[in-house]
Formats: structure tokens, sequence, C-alpha cells
């Protein structure tokens, strides 16, 4: 028996795409920075691939607990050049920006249809969100402020900080 109604479910599952989207951009970031000898950016990058794929799975395991069928949608190709370190920051900010505007979609759904189990579901991504556009933030306040000739600033910053980024900007 589903729980929630189908336009919620066909939702969620336009959001299961983006999260792996987001992971893909990521990966990508990932690797860009692994091929310019940048390891702490590298694992950054990688850590927030592994955490969209969390993301995803969160959505994924609830469509299924809701009795909806999980149908993940085409997924494009992520960006793969990044003339600037710069760059790559800000498209991953682009994308948390993107990514706060579709949950909080989804939530002006749910609460519309007074579907309360989603809109409490979601609550947990609206923090979250919070917490990733703060960070991104940061992160391009600290690339920006070090510049592309001192990446190496960038990574002493993650290491010591032990791959976190922290604090406003």
């Amino acid at each position: 028996m589903q729980i929630t109604s189908q336009k919620i479910i066909d939702a969620i599952n336009e959001q299961i795409g983006h999260e792996y989207s987001a992971m893909l951009q990521y990966t990508s970031i990932s690797a860009h920075f692994t091929g310019e000898t940048l390891p702490e950016l590298a694992a950054y990058f990688a850590r927030q691939a592994e955490e969209e794929k969390q993301h995803a799975l969160k959505f994924v395991d609830y469509v299924v607990d809701a009795g909806g069928k999980v149908v993940i949608p085409a997924i494009p190709a992520p960006v793969y050049e990044f003339p600037k370190a710069e760059d790559a920051v800000q498209l991953s900010l682009d994308q948390e920006v993107k990514v706060t505007h579709q949950v909080n979609d989804l939530v002006k759904l749910a609460k519309e249809a007074n579907d309360y189990i989603t809109d409490n579901f979601l609550q947990w991504f609206v923090q979250e969100q919070l917490e990733e556009v703060s960070t991104m933030q940061d992160l391009l306040s600290v690339v920006k402020r070090a510049g592309e000739d001192n990446l190496l600033r960038v990574e002493e910053y993650l290491a010591r900080e032990g791959g976190k980024v922290h604090g406003g900007a």
C-alpha cells in the first residue's frame, strides 16, 4: 500500500536523480583534483560524492518504505574540465544552492498535500542543505583567498582541519 501520493513519489524519484547527479559531479571534481596532485581537495570532493550517494539512498529507502516504486531518471554527464580550482568549487556551490531549492520544492509539495510523513522526512534534508551551502561557501572563500597560485595553502588548510571546512568566511 502506498502511503503518499504518486505525485510526491514521482518528485522524490526526480530528486534521487539529482542526488546521483551531484554524486557524479563531485566524483568528477575529485578526479580533477587528483590529476592536479591536490590530494586534500580530491579527498574532500570524494567525501562529498559519498555523502550525495547516501542522500540518494535515503530517498530510495523512503520511496520503498512509502510503498512506491523507485524509478531513477537519466542522469546527465558531469562537467569534467575546470580551468581554475575556483571554477570547480563555484560549480559545487551553485549545485548545492540548486539542490536546496529542489528540497524546498519537495517540502512545499508535501505541505500542500498535507503529507506530514513526507514533510517530516524532508526536514533532515532541509537542515543538511543549510550545512552543505554554508560549507561550500566557506571553501569557495578559502580557495579565492589562497588564489590559483597558492592552492597548496588550501591543501594545508584542509589537512589541518581534518578535511572539514568550518566557520564563516
